[in-house]
Order: C-alpha cells, then sequence, then structure tokens
C-alpha cells in the first residue's frame, strides 16, 4: 500500500509493515520537521519530496540543509545541485549507503565515487594532501576534483579497488552546509546513470527520484553547457606532478594556477 503522506512505498524502512500508517506518516515527517509545509512539494507519482534550496547564497546553517543531513545520516540518498551539476549524495562511511549509491548509477566499484568535504583544510583526514596547501587553499572551493592517495580512515568500501580517492570541496554553500551539518564526508557522484548525461536541472534526473528519498531543487544550474562537462579532475597522487583526468570546465584556469606553482605535468 502507498503511503498518504508522501506515496511512498518503501514504508519497511521505516515502520515494520505491520504497524499503522499513521504511525509511518510521523515518522516520515520527522525528518522534514525543519522545513515548513509549504516549502516541500511532493513529486507525482513518487515518494521523493522536491525540496526548493538558495545554493549560493551563504547562510550559517539553513533547515533545507538540516533536513538533508538527517536523511544522510538515517542512511538515505538525496540529489543536490553543486557547482557545476546535480549529484547525488549519500554518506561516505556508511557502507550501506555506499552500496545504495553503486546500485542506483549501476556502477561497478571499479568506477570511483568522488568525496564531498566542507573546507580544505578537512581533505588531509580523508586523503594524504601532496600538494602544498597555499595550492589546495586555491584549488577549493572551486569546480575541481583533486585526486590524491587515500587514507585509511576513509571507509574501505568506498572505491575498494584503488587506492585513490577524489575530492571535491564545490563553490556552493548549500551541499557544504549539508557536510558541515553531518560532519563527514559525502560520497558524491553526478545525478544520471553511468555513461548518459549530466543534468543541469532536476527534471533531466526525473528518472532517478523514484529511487531518491529527496530532491533538493536549485533551479537551473547553467545556460551555456559548460557546467554540463562537470568538475575538472585531477590526479596529484605523484608529488610534484599533476595529470589531468577530465578537463571539465575549470581547465583553463586550474592549468594556469598548477604552473604558477611549477608543479609539471605528466
Amino acid at each position: 500500500d502507498e503511503c498518504f503522506a508522501c506515496g511512498c512505498n518503501h514504508q519497511q524502512e521505516f515502520r515494520g509493515t505491520h504497524e499503522t500508517m499513521r504511525t509511518l506518516k510521523t515518522c516520515l515527517r520527522r525528518l522534514y520537521s525543519h522545513i515548513p509545509e509549504s516549502r516541500v512539494h511532493k513529486a507525482p507519482r513518487s515518494m521523493t519530496r522536491i525540496i526548493p534550496v538558495d545554493s549560493a547564497v551563504y547562510r550559517t546553517e539553513s533547515s533545507e540543509a538540516q533536513a538533508a543531513a538527517d536523511i544522510l545520516r538515517n542512511g538515505g540518498i538525496v540529489a543536490l545541485p553543486t557547482d557545476t551539476i546535480y549529484g547525488i549524495a549519500a554518506l561516505a562511511q556508511n557502507s550501506e549507503s555506499v552500496e545504495k549509491l553503486y546500485r542506483l548509477k549501476r556502477r561497478d566499484a571499479g568506477k570511483p565515487i568522488a568525496i564531498c568535504v566542507n573546507n580544505a583544510d578537512e581533505i588531509s583526514r580523508w586523503a594524504q594532501v601532496s600538494i602544498p596547501k597555499k595550492l589546495l587553499h586555491h584549488l577549493f572551493p572551486g569546480a575541481v576534483t583533486a585526486v590524491f592517495q587515500r587514507t585509511r580512515e576513509l571507509n574501505p568500501k568506498l572505491n575498494p579497488l584503488t587506492p585513490l580517492v577524489g575530492v571535491r570541496v564545490p563553490n556552493s554553500d548549500f551541499i557544504r552546509q549539508v557536510t558541515r551539518c553531518c560532519g563527514e564526508p559525502l560520497a558524491l557522484t553526478s545525478a544520471n546513470v553511468s555513461s548518459e548525461m549530466s543534468t543541469l536541472s532536476i527534471q533531466e534526473f526525473q528518472a532517478l527520484w523514484p529511487h531518491l528519498d529527496a530532491v533538493f531543487d536549485g533551479g537551473n544550474l547553467g545556460y551555456n553547457g559548460l557546467n554540463r562537462e562537470g568538475s575538472t579532475v585531477i590526479n596529484f597522487s605523484i608529488p610534484g606532478h599533476f595529470e589531468i583526468i577530465r578537463k571539465g570546465c575549470a581547465f583553463r584556469e586550474t592549468k594556469e594556477l598548477l604552473e604558477r606553482f611549477q608543479l609539471r605535468e605528466i
């Protein structure tokens, strides 16, 4: 039976099927208790809530970010805006959530998923930073994914076939608020099925809505198509060198920055 609160058919994730739908309704609403009812929209034929957010304006701690963090801490998966494209996030340290993320993306463990942290100073906990601190702070926040050797503290179930990890600190306040509220990194990947086009609006990944616990709508993220290229991905795992893995939308300015710091390209 569908829940009359939100239309979902996954009530067993929150309450046993023998319990009443009224009990379920109360439980689901608790996840969104920070947000006024007028700010929450139900997606048609889907369990997913669509929640509008401001992805650019700084606020110390928004109710929407708290709601996203509550869902993630309960093992959920959400879609949210970044500084480039829409992403899908789970808690990186939660192995069950990571496995759900791989299934949702139809992605095998050999294709790595990046992590997202709140600021550049947090990166060294999860990755072995091999570039100068000054360069790190020039890169982040920004539309860059920096690839380093991972530390032992990072969940071994995340990207189990590689000793490397890509790290993001997006230049978008909302997703960093969410990470800050969670107190740990997000596993972050693009809001599309693997090999399909990246997305600039929530309508472009509507087929994924039924598999998500919430969609945070930051509007259209770009009109000229450049954002659709995603972040610029750079491998820094060899000290003193860099390798461009994906040019992305910040390629030119990023390469100029690396050359100023006299890193050699592989």
